[in-house]
């Protein structure tokens, strides 16, 4: 059945309410206010407010929201915590050696930086928005890319509601919203739904490195005042991952006695029997992680997958109707855990290129000047400077810190060679049969904990009756392949416990989806062996509800 779907028309829409979409949403508005021209902005945003689904961990360096709004300050802004000091630690089981700050290359130095909730300055830039006329749309999913007949991208329609699990209509059932502009800026995230699609139906990453992703865990701890240190910034490699995995943690402390604290670890790991989720909770029992929690209080929790490439990786950024921004293209920083202040710049850089082209009365070409931007700006230089990180942390955690201290101590980012990563996340993981169990502590419902009492206070929820956004290519693959072969990852690299399998009555193995616990992390389209599991949107306010995440 044709299903009619109203349409609107802006100049432009933005998909995806993060500090990227907020980012490229205000700068259009301001650009039109200093012309004296009037320009139609929408951001659509899946989660049920903007911020709602906005994790990371974060130290911000402001140098992008500075060009954005120069008296963030006055104007209320919440960065409110100056990093104060910046240690490094590297773990062992039962020690620590800390990397004296001379020796600290410039990536891992924090002065002039800000702890914050992310969360809660997208939040801020989302009053921001608004006030300068922008349309905001919380709740409503993207779910499909719109295209012209010459092929450009027309703009997207929102997900229809009320759909029931045998993907018929329900009494509820509304169809979705068509969104047509002239131009359309896709800021989804990592490993966005359709930026995803956008990257393989224009080629956009021929000739790039594979993308590497992590996974990101966090936690947000209210603890004791006499432990809390405001704008104390600590990051740890080592243990509990073995020195071939790469990965490390955060422990960053915010305003208000609170802590956010994490764990990445690199979706290239081989050990199929490795859970993301227990190391994040084994790492805080370690002793000089432990004291900093003891008395307090676990307030949140959530994970979200992160685009660490960097610049071999990134994909062209530009296609006819549309552009990547953000983590949906890849900009993170990986040598310096941050990517919020990349993706304010590049919003910005988009919005300008988009802004010009509306201007001159163009529609669904190709914004050329945005990639020309950002190959002259100095977030391009930044990331140059990186470029070699990941490679060589690929290579493990001793050659790879000595390789990065060459680069980054001794040349500075200027090395005169790059070095490449050949491999997809998903193709790294080797049989079980060659790999050794992981043997994981039960939790202690006070340090450490699992994945059900975490994702209830992840505040996740889905409305029960709709098709199942976990889609599979074939049904019978996670029996036949993941589960004879890598002994079912799926049920371990998933930190929301979504995936597991249980015996049919038959006493068969069968792969059991909850669908209702996912927290839109991602890690599944991405880790699966054999990209066999499809991430799609589920209904528009779906998923996570973060506070001050």
């Amino acid at each position: 059945m044709e299903i009619e779907r109203d349409a609107m028309e802006f100049d432009v829409v933005v998909v995806g309410g993060g500090p990227a979409g907020l980012s490229a949403a205000i700068r259009l508005k301001q650009l039109a206010a200093a012309a004296g021209a009037e320009i139609g902005v929408c951001v659509i945003e899946k989660g049920s407010e903007v911020g709602a689904h906005i994790l990371s961990g974060a130290v911000m360096d402001p140098r992008a929201i500075t060009e954005l709004f120069p008296d963030w300050q006055a104007m209320g802004a919440p960065l409110n915590t100056p990093v104060t000091e910046d240690r490094f630690m590297f773990l062992s089981q039962g020690g620590a050696r800390t990397v004296p700050e001379w020796l600290l290359p410039d990536c891992f130095r924090n002065h002039g930086n800000y702890v914050i909730s992310l969360a809660n300055v997208v939040r801020w830039l989302g009053q921001q928005a608004e006030s300068l006329g922008v349309e905001i749309y919380p709740g409503f999913a993207a779910a499909e890319v719109l295209y012209r007949e010459d092929g450009s991208v027309k703009g997207v329609a929102t997900g229809n509601m009320g759909v029931g699990r045998d993907g018929e209509p329900t009494d509820n059932f509304q169809p979705g919203m068509e969104l047509h502009a002239r131009y359309t800026l896709f800021a989804e995230g990592a490993r966005g739904h359709l930026g995803k699609q956008l990257i393989a139906r224009f080629d956009l990453a021929r000739g790039r490195d594979p993308q590497s992703h992590g996974i990101g865990l966090k936690e947000l701890w209210e603890i004791d005042p006499a432990r809390h240190k405001p704008g104390l910034v600590v990051h740890t490699a080592g243990w509990p991952l073995a020195s071939d995995t790469y990965g490390g943690s955060f422990l960053y402390h915010l305003e208000n006695n609170q802590v956010a604290v994490g764990f990445v670890v690199g979706l290239a790991y081989t050990n199929p029997y490795l859970s993301p989720f227990e190391e994040f909770q084994r790492y805080k029992t370690h002793p000089e992680i432990r004291g900093f929690f003891e008395g307090g209080k676990r307030l949140a929790y959530g994970a979200r997958a992160i685009t660490a490439g960097g610049l071999n990786a990134l994909p062209e950024l530009v296609f006819p109707g549309g552009a990547l921004i953000g983590c949906d293209a890849g900009f993170l920083n990986a040598s310096r855990i941050k990517g919020s202040h990349a993706a304010i710049k590049t919003g910005m850089l988009a919005a300008e290129a988009a802004f010009a082209a509306v201007t001159e009365g163009r529609s669904g070409d190709t914004l050329d000047a945005y990639p020309a931007a950002f190959r002259a700006s100095w977030l391009h230089d930044e990331l140059h400077r990186a470029r070699n990180f990941k490679p060589m942390m690929s290579k493990g955690l001793w050659t790879g810190t000595l390789l990065v201290g060459i680069d980054q101590v001794l040349f500075r980012g200027k090395a005169p060679w790059t070095l490449h990563n050949t491999h997809a996340d998903h193709e790294m993981l080797r049989p079980a049969a060659e790999c050794q169990p992981i043997e994981y502590p039960k939790p202690d419902g006070k340090l450490t904990f699992d994945r059900l009492s975490s994702v209830f206070i992840a505040s996740t929820n889905h409305e029960e009756n709709q098709p199942i956004h976990l889609t599979l290519k074939d049904a019978s693959v996670p029996v036949a392949l993941n589960l004879a072969r890598y002994a079912g990852p799926e049920s371990r690299y998933c930190p929301a416990g979504v995936y597991e399998y249980v015996k049919t009555e038959e006493g068969d193995d069968r792969l059991q989806i909850n669908a209702q616990n996912c927290v839109h992390c991602k890690t599944c389209d991405i880790k699966d062996p054999s990209q066999n599991i499809v991430w799609v949107v589920p209904e528009g306010g779906g998923g996570p509800n973060y506070p001050n995440m």
